[in-house]
């Protein structure tokens, strides 16, 4: 079955239910809310879904890493999703609200740094360049303020809200702490559509988002090639797999709360959503792991294996060692 792609506006941040047969007493419902990274995967097995289990609704909403998060803990959802792992201070509020866990990492993603179809200057920069443009009290406010022979020309700025996991990973890994970025003359949305066309609609402005929006818009956008130290590199399914594309690669995940997982129609779901990952992660446009970490993930989640093994986990530290925590400190 060919997916369709499912990058819709998340402006309004409601969710959408997709049910086999509405009005029917016996429907259970499964609720999903997090990151808008991680939200086109969760929404396309939400739509995959419903042919296979008439009576099971999954509903998908957006609301951020942190906001999921928040809801998860209030145990107004049953899946959390997200784009970055859980904070230690989240994780300690799931465990006072009388629950735990499952950790659960379901495709890769390459965060995306973007500029305007019409810059053909700043096409590739370094890790430096990046933190000098968005680290907190940045002095940059034009493209000569980066690198000696760019124009003299206002840059507009485009970022997720406090709230993304995409906001807490990039900030993390460019500006050397999570939350650490800039504020002047920038724009923030949980909308990634937003960043899209606020990038798109000014020459000399830059944003980065997930890179499935960014395949989704390629056409529009520029993808900026990252040096890391060994060269610049744009992201592709070949070098964020691999692990070139550094420091920006990352996997993205959802988080299973162990009480819904006792639900029969909820640990199917997770089962499925497993199973398909690979081809859902390939047509909304992220990059799959391969079968045998999905083998590794499968067999965590069937022990019910609680608690975060990413937290802390060094960037670019292979998936696999990760899991079995082998050459991790």
């Amino acid at each position: 079955m060919k997916i369709r792609p499912v990058l819709f506006s998340f402006a309004a941040i409601s969710a959408a239910l997709f049910t086999g047969c509405g009005g029917d007493g016996d429907t259970k419902k499964i609720v999903i809310d997090g990151s808008s990274t991680v939200g086109p995967v969760s929404q396309a097995m939400a739509e995959l879904y419903a042919d296979v289990e008439k009576n099971v609704a999954v509903e998908v909403g957006i609301s951020g890493t942190g906001g999921g998060f928040v809801k998860f803990i209030a145990k107004e959802t049953q899946i959390s999703d997200a784009s970055r792992p859980v904070k230690e201070k989240e994780e300690a509020s799931i465990k006072e609200a009388g629950f735990d866990f499952i950790e659960v990492p379901v495709c890769f993603d390459g965060l995306t740094v973007v500029i305007n179809k019409e810059n053909t200057f700043a096409t590739s920069m370094t890790v430096a360049e990046l933190k000098k443009i968005w680290e907190k009290g940045s002095a940059v406010t034009k493209w000569s303020d980066v690198r000696e022979g760019w124009p003299a020309e206002d840059m507009t700025f485009f970022s997720p809200g406090s709230v993304s996991g995409t906001f807490d990973y990039f900030t993390e890994a460019i500006c050397g702490e999570s939350g650490n970025s800039r504020q002047e003359k920038t724009t923030f949305s949980e909308d990634d559509n937003v960043l899209v066309r606020g990038v798109e609609s000014n020459k000399f402005s830059i944003g980065y988002f997930g890179f499935a929006y960014y395949v989704e818009n390629k056409d529009r956008l520029t993808a900026v090639a990252v040096d890391g130290g060994s060269g610049p590199v744009v992201p592709t399914m070949e070098t964020i797999t691999n692990g070139t594309y550094s420091p920006l690669s990352r996997p993205i995940f959802i988080y299973v709360s162990t009480e819904a997982a006792k639900r029969e129609e909820v640990a199917k779901f997770v089962e499925y959503y497993l199973d398909n990952a690979p081809s859902v992660a390939k047509e909304v446009g992220y990059v799959p792991f391969s079968d045998s970490t999905y083998a590794l993930i499968k067999k965590r989640f069937a022990d019910r294996v609680t608690g975060s093994v990413f937290r802390g986990a060094p960037a670019g530290t292979p998936i696999d060692q990760i899991l079995t925590g082998s050459g991790t400190n």
